[in-house]
């Protein structure tokens, strides 16, 4: 029997609602706190919950991904009676099934229900992959989890897939797993780095030539998405391509037909395209710097790669494969790691993600020399410096700071490099907002962070947009 938790802190509404998941013949379970609601969420798995945004203790949308990384990982329709397009759009981008606003009928709230625990149960009947090729790609939380779901999705089918993240995330590593286990694992799998196209060459590159169609071309030459044919194309860093080209690739990417330069007819090339950006194509396409068109192109299927420190508890396991695969590499016995290591490895931030961490442990390694164990002395000295400042913050002396420890319990050292970061962090995005009147695009400009990442932070402090 499938299981309904329902967070609202409206009695009345919260027992009507109940008593129709219970005519459906699901089991249904009241909070009407969200404190309660968490608490209930943590201990029991539930397949879907009713969570409302204003609720006495608390904003039911900074919950929502917490919610949804609970182990049952349930389906999260929201409930408010202070919509707006702003917390729509918050709500949908972290995982939410719908967004119903308040009042609306019992019916209206039962069908999105019915259709999330439909979902549910054709996604348990699915094929699991657990052969599935991710080589290099380490991690077992739930966000980590979610995205392999993803590339099993995107394999079994040959639909433009976009990836999206911070540098360092991992997403020509996603865009190999993808090809690996699609069919078209054995032809080839081409890479093209827009950042890194000169935009003289760029047609040359990738649409080819034939010989004596330029100064130098001195025989014929496949281009990149000729190379590509039966195989995959990857599109790095597709945020860079000129926009010039932009027109030009996008008839490539709806015909699959192009013209190499100086050729008499046009050629064909049977690939599947996976794209990927650091940047906000969205902010791009507003700005006029990306073709809206193309980008519709391109977004048939999206996968957006979790920063590291969105999911440290997978910190560990990453650092442990690669100091094995450094080692190895390097002719080395396995060096182990101290718990002051571990230690500073979870609590540093990561603004590289996973290649930071990747180049940090080949810089410890090295440091370790004979050693058989990695110390946090070993680390670089710029995170240990960054580490550093975290533990002492803003605090003048140790005069100061000096307390009777039996009249007041200390903060962990992890707990107060957490507390002072994301009180630094709330405090910037307040001032921000006010200075920027809640216009979301001049706060993107300003901070130089996208749009997408700039409501992940507005929703976790719980800043009100106005303006």
């Amino acid at each position: 029997m499938a299981r309904v938790l329902i967070i609202d802190d409206n009695k009345q509404f919260c027992n009507l609602l109940s008593q129709m998941v219970q005519k459906e013949g699901y089991e249904a379970v009241c909070a009407y706190t969200l404190t309660d609601g968490l608490r209930y969420a943590s201990s029991t798995p539930f397949d879907v919950v009713f969570l409302d945004v204003i609720l006495p203790d608390g904003n039911g949308l900074d919950k929502l991904t917490e919610i949804r990384n609970y182990a049952s990982s349930p389906e999260v329709i929201i409930l408010t009676g202070a919509g707006t397009v702003d917390g729509a759009e918050m709500a949908i981008k972290s995982g939410a099934w719908d967004y119903i606003p308040k009042p609306s009928s019992i019916s209206v709230m039962m069908l999105p229900l019915i259709r999330a625990l439909q979902y549910r149960e054709e996604k348990l009947k699915k094929t699991h992959h657990p052969d599935m090729k991710i080589e290099g790609i380490i991690g077992n939380s739930a966000k980590m989890k979610r995205c392999y779901e993803l590339v099993a999705e995107a394999a079994s089918t040959d639909v433009n897939v976009i990836i999206s993240g911070e540098t360092g995330t991992g997403k020509e590593l996603f865009a190999k797993a993808i090809h690996e286990n699609s069919r078209r694992a054995a032809k080839n799998f081409v890479v093209v780095d827009c950042a890194a196209l000169q935009e003289t060459l760029t047609e040359s590159t990738l649409f080819g030539y034939e010989k004596g169609a330029f100064t130098g071309a001195v025989h014929h030459r496949d281009g990149l998405i000729k190379q590509g044919d039966s195989g995959t194309l990857f599109l790095d860093e597709i945020g860079e391509l000129p926009l010039s080209i932009q027109k030009s690739f996008l008839r490539v990417l709806q015909e699959h037909r192009f013209r190499p330069l100086g050729a008499a007819k046009e050629i064909d090339s049977n690939f599947r395209l996976i794209a990927a950006t650091n940047r906000d194509l969205d902010r791009m396409v507003q700005t006029g710097h990306f073709r809206e068109d193309l980008l519709f192109r391109l977004r048939s299927l999206t996968i957006q790669l979790p920063t590291l420190r969105e999911h440290p508890e997978d910190i560990v396991e990453i650092a442990i494969y690669h100091t094995a695969k450094i080692c190895k590499r390097s002719g080395l016995e396995v060096k182990q790691l101290s718990p002051d290591f571990l230690d500073a490895i979870v609590s540093y931030r990561w603004p590289g993600n996973v290649r930071e961490l990747v180049n940090a442990l080949e810089r410890a390694v090295a440091a370790a020399l004979s050693s058989p164990t990695l110390f946090r002395r070993h680390l670089p000295s710029s995170i240990r410096v960054q580490l550093a400042k975290a533990v002492v913050g803003d605090q003048p002396s140790w005069e100061k700071t000096s307390v009777d420890a039996e009249s007041k319990k200390f903060q962990t050292l992890k707990e107060l490099r957490e507390s002072t970061y994301d009180k630094v962090e709330k405090e910037y995005l307040i001032d921000l907002m006010k200075n920027t009147g809640g216009n979301i695009l001049q706060a993107c400009k300003i901070s130089d962070i996208s749009r997408a990442r700039l409501y992940q932070l507005i929703k976790k402090h719980g800043i009100t947009i106005s303006g």
